[in-house]
C-alpha cells in the first residue's frame, strides 16, 4: 500500500532543488535498507521513526524494514495549464495518481534565479497553481453534466448511480465557479467513494513547502508567515524547508548530520517534518510487526480495522483472520518485549471490528 505525493509548483521555485535532495536521501538510505528504486521523476524514501531502532534492538531483529512514502516530481506548472500550455496535460494526468500534493513555494529573494511572474509573491503563485487545478476540473465536470442528466432519466441501478454522481458534480461545481477547491465540497462518508471516483484535481489534500534561504531554515521570514496564515485560513499545513540545506544534508554521511543541523540551529532535517506532515495530512498510522528475522512498519490509513490491516502484509491475512495479539509501543518498550508484555496482561486479542492505533505492536493469526 504505497502513498504518493507529487511535488508541483511554478518554475523557479527550487522544487527540483528539493526532489534532487529526496532522491540522494533515497540513495543514501538504499545502503541500509533493501528495495530501493529510484526512476527519473520518483523517489521513494524511508520514513524515519525512530521507534522501529528500538524495536529491532528489543526483538534483536537482523533487519530493520522501514514503511516508504512515494514523491513524484511533477513536471513545472505555467499559466495555461489547464488549456494544455507547456507540459499542462502530462502535468494533469500525473497529479491525478498522487494522494497528496506537496505545493512548493518560493519564499525566498535571489537576483540570481529568476522569477516567472517577475516578483517575490508566495500567496499570488499559490492562486496561480490552484487557478490551473480549478479550471482544469470546471472543464471537467461541465463536460459531463449533459451525459449525467441523461442517465438519470432512465430506470435501475445505473440511474441512481448517475443521479448521486450529478447530485456531487452540481455542489463542486458552485464551488470552482466561486473559485474554491472541490476539497471543500461538504459530503457525506457514503459519497466519498463517487466522489474520489470524479479524479478532481483540487479534491486532493495540499501540504504547502516554504522553501526558504539557509539563513531562515529555522524560524521562518515574512514571505513563509503569509503561506501560514493563508494554510491556516483552509485547514491547510504549511512546513518551513530551506531545499539548499536539504541538499547539502542528503550528501553528508549520517554521522556529521547531527552536527551539520545544530550548526544551522535546526532539530532534524526538513525532508523529516515533511514526510510528518504529509503523515498527518493522508491520516496514515504506523503499526510494528517484530521478530528475530525483522522489525518492520506498516502504513494503514487511521481507523483501518485489524483484518484489513492485516491484509497489508498479505491477502491471506486478511482473508483467513482470527485475531491480532496486540501490544501498544510504550509497553513493548517499557517491558523489554513480547514475553513480558504478555506476562503483565499488556497483550490483548484484538477481533475483526479493532481500529489498529498507530504505534501498535501486532501478530496476526489467521487461518489458511
Amino acid at each position: 500500500m504505497g502513498f504518493k505525493c507529487g511535488i508541483v509548483g511554478l518554475p523557479n521555485v527550487g522544487k527540483s532543488t528539493l526532489f534532487n535532495a529526496l532522491t540522494q536521501t533515497a540513495a543514501a538510505q538504499a545502503a541500509n535498507y533493501p528495495f530501493c528504486t529510484i526512476e527519473p521523476n520518483v523517489g521513494e524514501i524511508a520514513v524515519p521513526d525512530s521507534r522501529l531502532d528500538k524495536l529491532a534492538a528489543i526483538g534483536k531483529s537482523e533487519q530493520i524494514v522501514p514503511t516508504r512514502i512515494t514523491f513524484v516530481d511533477i513536471a513545472g506548472l505555467v499559466r495555461g495549464a489547464s488549456k494544455g500550455e507547456g507540459l499542462g496535460n502530462q502535468f494533469l494526468a500525473t497529479i491525478r495518481e498522487v494522494d497528496a500534493i506537496v505545493h512548493v513555494v518560493r519564499c525566498f529573494e535571489d537576483a540570481d534565479v529568476t522569477h516567472v511572474e517577475g516578483k517575490i509573491d508566495p500567496v499570488a503563485d499559490i492562486e496561480t497553481v490552484e487557478t490551473e487545478l480549478m479550471l482544469a476540473d470546471l472543464d471537467s465536470l461541465e463536460k459531463r453534466v449533459d451525459n449525467l442528466e441523461k442517465k438519470t432519466r432512465g430506470t435501475g441501478e445505473d440511474a441512481k448511480e448517475a443521479k448521486e454522481t450529478l447530485d456531487l458534480v452540481k455542489r463542486a461545481l458552485v464551488l470552482l465557479r466561486e473559485g474554491k477547491p472541490a476539497r471543500f465540497v461538504t459530503r457525506k462518508p457514503e459519497e466519498e467513494k463517487t466522489f474520489h471516483a470524479l479524479g478532481l484535481l483540487t479534491s486532493t489534500p495540499v501540504l504547502y513547502a516554504c522553501n526558504v534561504e539557509e539563513a531562515s531554515a529555522s524560524m521562518g521570514n515574512g514571505f513563509s508567515r503569509q503561506v501560514e496564515a493563508r494554510a491556516k485560513e483552509e485547514g491547510a499545513v504549511a512546513v518551513v524547508i530551506s531545499a539548499k540545506i536539504e541538499s547539502e544534508i542528503a550528501t553528508l554521511p549520517s554521522a556529521e548530520r547531527k552536527d551539520y543541523l545544530e550548526a544551522v540551529g535546526l532539530k532534524e532535517a526538513g525532508l523529516d517534518r515533511l514526510i510528518r506532515a504529509g503523515y498527518g495530512l493522508l491520516h496514515l498510522v504506523t503499526y510494528f510487526t517484530v521478530g528475530p528475522k525483522e522489525a518492520r512498519a506498516w502504513t494503514i490509513t487511521q481507523g483501518t480495522k485489524a483484518p484489513q490491516a492485516a491484509g497489508v502484509i498479505h491477502t491471506d491475512f486478511e482473508r483467513g483472520f482470527i485475531r491480532a495479539e496486540t501490544i501498544g509501543y510504550d509497553d513493548f518498550v517499557a517491558l523489554g518485549g513480547e514475553a513480558a508484555a504478555r506476562d503483565a496482561g499488556k497483550l490483548r486479542l484484538e477481533g475483526k471490528e479493532y481500529a489498529v492505533a498507530d504505534g501498535d505492536v501486532m501478530h496476526f493469526r489467521f487461518a489458511t
